[in-house]
């Protein structure tokens, strides 16, 4: 069996490390190339409470998705069995039935969720979103056998293409019906362009529905904690707009939705890359102890974090002005709210690859316990923020639930032997010379923003 060392030395590894992150980096950024035309000229398009109206639907649907979540994904990257087709239609029957289910709750929940937003809209828009959960449980499990073995490229240029032809049809329906309608239904057709674009065009044999029990009983005894880790990660992820949703009215909730969109967008391209680059190279280096691979793991580690904390640091700093450039004066608060919420966000960079190393190693167990510490951090600083400060509260949060929770990143990674303190103290340090000096150049802007919300 070749060591963890020797993988990287023969730079095999290495090659597909860097040849998926290309593809991700150039997927994510096309993504939100496409993402940030779209925004710009919907927002031109539809009015600023049609975003706040999204905001919500997006929560409700993406939380029924997260809070179902058995974690077929992760399964099929870790299992031996990940490339035997019996285990992988096993995986999809599950994974149909999952959609189907979700749809229907969605149907269920519009009427309470209406009610407690307040706003009668949900009613009719949520079992629309819904549907596209039911598209998306037929997508081929080749999604994940690509991600298993870091085969990125043209699965990248088919996620582009089928986005490319949701915005498309958003665009031309808010021309038409000048409603949140245009936003759901381009969802709905965004979901069944990939689903009809990855069964035509990924290269493997077709799934079809079955049934065994020794694949089922695999995918549930890992999947039960992925499945409440997952929920947990929502609760962390969505939990800001999901509270936010009940102290905002929809205008500022949709100007809150453009601010955190700009800001986020380095985190997620991290998270993105950490997700689909560092579960295989734990898995196939077994998190590469000898000296060797611990370098080139400390590089890799590195990079990633550099990378994504400088493009934060970026959106700091250029907040007010790019948004300034970007949107009309409807839209001005969201400047400053970009400054403030890529600085809270920068705590997170620091530990962003080593929850990884648990999931592959099969330690579902141990990473649950860090997203339910996780969970409970983000939502109770958010929740805390919100009553006591409002929107400025709530942001700042953020950061606080950040910071918290490290040690917590820190003990599962240790456990793991990946931990690099050297790393997190460097960053650390970065972290805050760029919000400081982000903070200080945008103060004007920061305290022109808050006076306009407590106002």
């Amino acid at each position: 069996m070749t060591t963890g060392a020797s993988v990287w030395t023969g730079n095999r590894l290495m090659a597909r490390v860097a040849r998926s992150s290309s593809f991700i980096i150039l997927g994510y950024g096309g993504s939100q190339a496409m993402r940030l035309a779209a925004n710009l000229i919907l927002t031109r398009l539809l009015f600023p409470e049609a975003f706040g109206l999204m905001a919500l639907i997006t929560v409700v649907t993406v939380g029924l998705a997260m809070f179902s979540d058995v974690g077929i994904g992760p399964s099929i990257a870790q299992s031996r069995r990940g490339d035997d087709q019996a285990f992988l239609d096993t995986a999809w029957t599950v994974q149909v039935m999952r959609g189907f289910a979700l749809w229907a709750v969605a149907c269920l929940a519009a009427y309470p969720v209406a009610q407690f937003y307040g706003d009668a809209a949900l009613m009719t828009y949520l079992p629309l979103a819904g549907a596209a959960l039911a598209v998306a449980g037929f997508n081929p499990t080749r999604i994940e056998t690509a991600h298993r073995h870091l085969l990125m490229g043209r699965l990248t240029l088919l996620d582009l293409a089928a986005q490319a032809l949701g915005i498309a049809s958003m665009i031309a329906l808010a021309m038409v019906l000048q409603s949140v309608a245009a936003l759901v239904i381009g969802g709905v057709l965004q979901a069944l362009a990939k689903l009809v674009l990855t069964h035509l065009f990924l290269p493997g044999p077709a799934n079809r529905f079955h049934w065994e029990r020794a694949a089922l009983r695999e995918l549930v005894g890992f999947g039960k904690w992925i499945f409440l880790s997952t929920a947990l990660w929502f609760v962390a992820s969505q939990g800001d707009r999901a509270i936010l949703g009940k102290f905002l009215t929809l205008e500022w909730l949709g100007v809150y939705n453009i601010g955190y969109f700009l800001a986020s967008f380095p985190m997620l391209l991290g998270s993105a890359v950490s997700g689909r680059i560092f579960l295989p190279v734990y898995r196939e280096t077994g998190a590469a102890t000898g000296d060797a691979g611990s370098r080139k793991l400390r590089v890799l580690r590195f990079g990633l974090t550099g990378a994504v904390l400088v493009l934060l640091a970026v959106m700091a700093l250029a907040g007010p002005a790019l948004v300034g450039v970007l949107y009309d004066a409807r839209y001005a608060a969201a400047g400053a709210m970009v400054v403030l919420i890529a600085c809270m966000l920068m705590p997170q960079v620091i530990g962003l690859s080593y929850d990884q190393a648990a999931l592959a190693a099969g330690d579902s167990w141990r990473f649950f316990i860090f997203c339910a510490l996780r969970a409970v951090a983000q939502v109770s600083c958010l929740l805390v923020g919100a009553v006591q400060y409002g929107l400025m509260g709530a942001i700042l949060g953020m950061g606080v639930a950040g910071v918290i929770v490290h040690p917590a990143l820190v003990w599962l990674a240790r456990r793991h032997r990946v931990w690099d303190p050297l790393h997190d103290g460097v960053y650390a340090a970065l972290a805050l010379v760029f919000g400081g000096g982000a903070v200080w150049l945008n103060w004007a802007a920061v305290i022109a923003m808050a006076e306009i919300v407590t106002g």
